[in-house]
């Protein structure tokens, strides 16, 4: 996605962002001075947010805020300084003010993680997984309780989303996840429908919801086979309503990586669910039955061998 810049009569003045990577938002324009202000998926991974400023012509493109990270922006009233909360999944969030051209000017606040080291918490751990396709980079996220031993194999839980366009994972910081402290590693996966990949992957799902997230999942779930405390025996996976929809459908599709799962509110047939949503995804129903029955839940329920909480 990119910004361009038209006239009242819809003549087009400018192309605004020429990017590989999302424009994410428009923060301020500024016609006095000739500005615009815009945040972007152009961080060393697509889920660290950037701010950019550009000249209202499209040139002096210029990213403002470190790429090892993402950020939340304010500008001042006057365009001359920003405000930027910024952090990373291991890292506690640090506000500093910048001016126009990025530098910082002020340190704000930052986090005292002392109590986190001192309880023997670990930070979460970021890693990638090629999905289904055989070719596209994903993400997925593992947390740990806080008296992990690598020697041990732990259980892992599963916690899902899925649905197009919707952020599975982001770059903030990582806090601790109670159910962890049960014993459990947690994990969380990207899968194609993820936001921030662009058009051309998020396509590759039309008429495929049930198969290309359930399968990225999956290829999430087996990345972490290799390790050796993992207990790929122990595999649990939870979510609600499009994650109860996924949580469902990995176990019937997939039970060599999914042992129990926890389905929340799900849609069990997208012929019985909001077109506005369904229909950006799936076309129309009488034109694409057979896209309509891949994506059905009920279509598995006879290969379902591990156990399955609906509520």
């Amino acid at each position: 996605r990119n910004f361009y810049l038209y006239d009242l009569s819809g003549k087009k003045l400018a192309n605004l962002t020429q990017h590989a990577f999302e424009a994410v938002d428009i923060v301020r324009i500024d016609e006095a001075s000739g500005w615009l202000w815009y945040t972007a998926r152009s961080g060393d991974n697509h889920m660290k947010i950037q701010l950019h400023r550009v000249r209202l012509d499209g040139t002096g493109d210029t990213r403002l805020t470190d790429p090892a990270l993402t950020h939340r922006v304010e500008l001042s009233p006057d365009g001359k300084f920003f405000v930027d909360v910024e952090q990373a999944h291991d890292r506690p969030p640090v506000t500093r003010v910048r001016d126009f051209d990025g530098r910082a000017v002020a340190q704000l606040a930052s986090s005292d993680a002392s109590e986190f080291e001192a309880l023997g918490l670990r930070p979460a751990d970021l890693f990638t997984f090629t999905s289904a396709d055989g070719a596209t980079r994903l993400h997925g996220m593992l947390q740990f309780p806080s008296n992990f031993d690598p020697a041990k194999k732990y259980p892992m839980l599963v916690s899902v989303y899925g649905g197009p366009g919707s952020n599975g994972l982001n770059e903030n910081f990582a806090a601790p996840n109670a159910l962890a402290e049960y014993g459990f590693l947690i994990l969380r996966v990207d899968a194609r429908t993820n936001a921030g990949k662009g058009r051309k992957i998020l396509d590759t799902v039309y008429k495929r919801l049930g198969i290309v997230e359930m399968d990225d999942i999956a290829a999430g779930i087996r990345a972490t086979w290799d390790r050796p405390y993992v207990d790929r025996t122990r595999v649990g996976i939870y979510g609600t309503s499009y994650g109860g929809t996924v949580a469902a459908t990995v176990l019937m599709r997939h039970p060599d990586v999914v042992q129990a799962a926890v389905s929340n509110s799900p849609v069990t047939d997208y012929r019985l669910y909001d077109t506005a949503y369904t229909e950006r995804f799936m076309g129309l129903p009488d034109e694409d039955r057979d896209a309509y029955d891949r994506a059905a839940v009920l279509t598995y329920a006879s290969q379902l061998s591990g156990d399955l909480l609906i509520y």
